[in-house]
Parts: C-alpha cells; sequence; structure tokens
C-alpha cells in the first residue's frame, strides 16, 4: 500500500471531522458556563435580586428575569447551533455588561479576574459571531 496516496485522503477527512466537531465543543463548552449560572440564580431567587440591587441597578426583579432567559434560553441556543450568531452576540453583550455593573471593583484581585473573565468569554462568543455555529448546528440543517 502507498502511504503517500493514502495520507492526503486522511488528512482531508480529520479536518473534515474536526472542522465539525471543535466548533461544537466550543459552543457547548461556552454554553455550559450560562446555563449552570442561570440555573443557580433559578434555585437562589431572593438572593440574586439583592445581589442585581446592591449593584444599584433599578428594577431588580426585571433584571432577574431577563438575566434568567439570557442564560438558560441563551445557553441552550449556543448549544444546539439555532440562531447562534445572533443569540452569541447577545450573550456577548450580557456578559460585558454584567463585567461592567457587577465586576468594576478592579482593584479586588478576585473582580479583577473576574472582568477580564467575563472579557475572554466575549472574546470567545464573539468569535461565534465571526464564524458561525460550524456543520453540526441547527443553524446547517
Amino acid at each position: 500500500m502507498n502511504t503517500t496516496t493514502a495520507s492526503p485522503a486522511l488528512a482531508t477527512a480529520s479536518a473534515a471531522t474536526t472542522a465539525g466537531v471543535l466548533p461544537l465543543i466550543a459552543r457547548v463548552s461556552i454554553a455550559a458556563i450560562f446555563i449552570l449560572s442561570g440555573l443557580s440564580k433559578l434555585g437562589a431567587p431572593a438572593g440574586t435580586i439583592g445581589y442585581i440591587a446592591s449593584a444599584g441597578l433599578p428594577l431588580p426583579e426585571a433584571g432577574y428575569a431577563i438575566a434568567l432567559l439570557v442564560e438558560i434560553v441563551g445557553g441552550l441556543l449556543l448549544a444546539i447551533g439555532y440562531r447562534t450568531r445572533f443569540v452569541a452576540a447577545a450573550l456577548a453583550l450580557f456578559t460585558v455588561a454584567a463585567a461592567i455593573f457587577f465586576h468594576n471593583a478592579l482593584g479586588d484581585q478576585n473582580q479583577f479576574i473576574h472582568f477580564f473573565k467575563n472579557l475572554a468569554i466575549a472574546g470567545g462568543l464573539l468569535q461565534v459571531v465571526a464564524y458561525g455555529a460550524g456543520r453540526i448546528s441547527f443553524d446547517k440543517r
């Protein structure tokens, strides 16, 4: 068997598999943060509403409802790859807003890390906005 002719075909098949699977893994990994965060808020509504109020934001109950919707529904839609660019853009905006309103005490090392973690997540979401959901998604059906 001539391995030099088999290698390009194998490399092409491997690249196609990678191109299909990696965006799925990335979407699910990012989505998990939002889904888990939303579910934890669902389990502690009073604490979450109090935290939103302590940040000085108006209508903390509405903020709580919006956070649940964005995190749980947005996370699930991102994971399955449905309306992915729009959902990723909304999640990126939400994540930057969370960094600005809830992690703005940059003199505190913990808040500093959370602020830039949020920016990093938003950066990953902007990659999804730019390049789409990938082959394994409802957007590609």
